[in-house]
């Protein structure tokens, strides 16, 4: 049951934390830019709702408690709704594709006011040099071309662009292995070690909130233990987060896991498993397992939680179905093999027998983007539906797309079970990650069909896990996507309702709001985020966007 103003002030001791214990007086607190009045408050800490209206000064949250509404320049009745902080997303991928997207439609249309990205060890920034003009970040990045080359400039074409959500970045360690040897199925030297820490410290330096690993993908996949040790020591030094997408989340699940608690027992870095699960169903009775070796380091005094999203379905490269040894030296070489028939036989073995394991059918393997516009008929159809148009084996529809496509293609695999994302999901120790984008259903992202996670994460958390199946209770919701990430990241002034704190408010009504993207139809916006503030400014007001763009670069204090 919500705590009445009374019991809250009595049991909260507001007085003592700067929460208004009565009726604001004009001689104690100015006038306010806005006053939201008559909510029912989420603060973020897992607390129980209370009534009071907040009121927001410039950027900050002023006052929370009573509020006459002559004391707000704009006052927004939200009566019966919910108000909450913003959404801190702590996994995404949306470091150049806010500068395609920069309103992040897709992202504060559901009340997310934060983004963490560089995630999966690949980062827009360092880049090794800039790159020719007319040349893309990355492919998938909708043209985004780079005019930087380390961290600071890339932070600064942010600003120059100006955006509506904040931006947090982590450094990709395969963008910097990468930038130091190439996609090499090798050991650094020691000379090449000593440039990657120097990449590193640089990075940090300029404002990333640490380091990710990307261990299924090229060249993370390449990278010895060791290595991801020493960089981790440098993070830890400065308490900044390593988070990582670990060596495998399929067959040899267990191990990935402790690698990565490893990691944080041998160096004392905050660890972060990234969107943990358990791919394919004969792996499904291994997910109990991850849980208790990341409860059991907790115990031992590590510092290791873990992100999800609420979905039985993941996304990402179709290339990383190829073995490691035939993705070494990117695209080009990936492609030279292909050619030769020999070659292509081996690989097409292999990951037939990749999918049987980790996947557990072709029609479970979704295409959800292409590079070329003579391929986009594919989109949205499962491997076998294009085998048929082909008139050949779906392995074979696959690596005529990988072929056609230079590798950049992107799929949905529908690979996890309902009960294990729940199980996951109510872990205490784990919050909320959606690993989607900054989009919005215009441009060339119109033509993609992304995993409804971009969309739909945070909504699908209030609507489907909390009001329908009642996993847990609207506090712990929201604490999962606030206070909990703010405190991973280490964003002191962000993920909480409390006098101070940086004003990023999410209104959502908790009875009607509901995320609408499906994977048939990903590119919809949901119901029931009512307003949302970034940094003291409306961004979205009345379930539409102002156009705002008061998002800013954020760096560890």
């Amino acid at each position: 049951m919500p705590f009445s103003r009374r019991q809250f002030l009595e049991r909260s001791g507001a007085a003592a934390v700067g929460l208004a214990a009565a009726p604001l007086r004009a001689e104690v607190s100015p006038a306010f830019d806005v006053v939201l009045k008559g909510g029912s408050i989420l603060d973020g800490t897992g607390a129980p709702a209370f009534p009071a209206d907040v009121g927001l000064a410039g950027d900050r949250i002023a006052a929370v408690g009573e509020i006459a509404a002559s004391q707000g320049r704009r006052v927004i009745d939200v009566s019966g709704l919910q108000v909450a902080p913003g959404f801190i997303d702590i996994h995404t991928h949306s470091d150049s594709t806010i500068l395609a997207y920069p309103t992040a439609d897709s992202r504060v249309r559901q009340g997310i006011t934060t983004e963490l990205t560089g995630n999966c060890g690949s980062s827009a920034a360092p880049l090794l040099a800039r790159p020719a003009p007319g040349r893309p970040v990355r492919s998938g990045d909708f043209g985004v071309e780079a005019d930087w080359t380390d961290v600071a400039s890339y932070f600064a074409r942010l600003e120059r662009t100006r955006i509506s959500v904040n931006h947090a970045l982590l450094l990709g360690q395969g963008t910097l292995r990468q930038n130091a040897i190439g996609k090499a199925d090798r050991p650094l030297q020691a000379h090449e070690m000593r440039s990657v820490v120097r990449a590193l410290e640089a990075g940090l330096e300029q404002g990333a909130f640490g380091l990710s690993t990307g261990l299924e993908y090229v060249p993370g996949t390449y990278t010895p233990a060791d290595e991801i040790v020493e960089l981790a020591r440098v993070v830890a030094r400065r308490r900044r987060l390593y988070a990582s997408h670990i060596r495998d989340e399929e067959t040899r699940l267990l191990e990935a896991v402790r690698e990565a608690i490893d990691v944080g027992r041998r160096t004392g870095v905050r660890v972060q498993v990234s969107h943990l699960k358990a791919a394919g169903q004969g792996n499904w009775p291994k997910q109990s397992g991850t849980l208790e070796l990341i409860e059991s380091a907790a115990r031992e005094g590590l510092e290791v939680r873990a992100d999800a999203y609420p979905y039985t379905a993941y996304s990402t490269s179709l290339d990383t179905l190829v073995p490691a040894w035939g993705r070494e030296g990117g695209a080009p070489r990936l492609m030279a093999r292909l050619a030769d028939l020999g070659t292509r036989a081996r690989i097409r073995e292999e990951l037939s027998a990749t999918v049987a394991s980790d996947i557990g059918g072709w029609d479970l393997i979704v295409v959800a983007e292409v590079r070329t516009p003579k391929n986009r008929w594919v989109v949205g159809m499962n491997t076998v539906q294009i085998a048929d148009e082909w008139k050949t084996e779906p392995v074979e529809a696959v690596l005529r797309l990988l072929a056609e496509e230079e590798a950049a293609v992107s799929y949905v695999g529908h690979a996890m079970s309902a009960e294990n994302v729940e199980l996951v999901l109510n872990s205490p120790l784990v919050m909320v990650g959606s690993d989607g984008r900054s989009v919005a259903p215009t441009g060339q992202a119109a033509a993609s069909r992304p995993h409804p996670r971009s969309y739909g994460t945070c909504p699908r958390v209030l609507a489907y896990y909390c009001r329908e199946r009642k996993l847990f209770d609207l506090p712990t919701a929201v604490r999962k996507m606030t206070s909990l990430p703010a405190d991973q990241i280490g964003l002191a002034d962000r993920g909480r309702i409390a006098r101070g704190k940086l004003a990023d408010l999410v209104v959502f009504d908790a009875a009607t709001v509901k995320d609408e993207a499906t994977f048939a139809d990903p590119h919809r916006y949901p119901a029931g985020i009512r307003h949302v503030f970034v940094n003291g400014t409306l961004v979205v007001d009345k379930g539409a966007h102002t156009g705002a763009r008061p998002g800013r670069v954020l760096r560890p204090a």
